[in-house]
């Protein structure tokens, strides 16, 4: 008997190897540990469930999504992922309606 779990495992072997590997909180993230560590900002603001605005900066496959989705879900927000550099002007009010929506 199918279940939700056994949809969501065959759902999961499809998508790509990068994403099933993704890091899921940051005791699993590598690097910044300036930031991410025990007792440091990042850490401490999501400990508090304390969201500040932040922009994440650097060249691609970084990190920088997958910490802005461990920090949502700590946070229990909703996360979109979209890539302003490729999106357009009509993209990205799209992303800013659904956000309204959301509140």
């Amino acid at each position: 008997m199918a279940d939700l779990f056994d949809a969501r495992a065959k759902s999961a072997k499809k998508s790509p190897l990068a994403e099933r590997m993704r890091p899921q909180n940051l005791d699993e993230f590598v690097g910044q540990e300036h930031l991410v560590g025990p007792d440091k900002i990042l850490s401490g603001f999501m400990e508090r469930k304390e969201l500040v605005s932040m922009i994440f900066w650097g060249p691609p496959g970084v990190g920088k999504t997958t910490l802005a989705l461990i920090i949502s879900r700590a946070m229990g927000s909703h996360f979109v992922s979209f890539s302003a550099v490729l999106s357009g002007v009509k993209e990205i009010r799209a992303v800013i309606e659904e956000a309204r929506q959301q509140l």
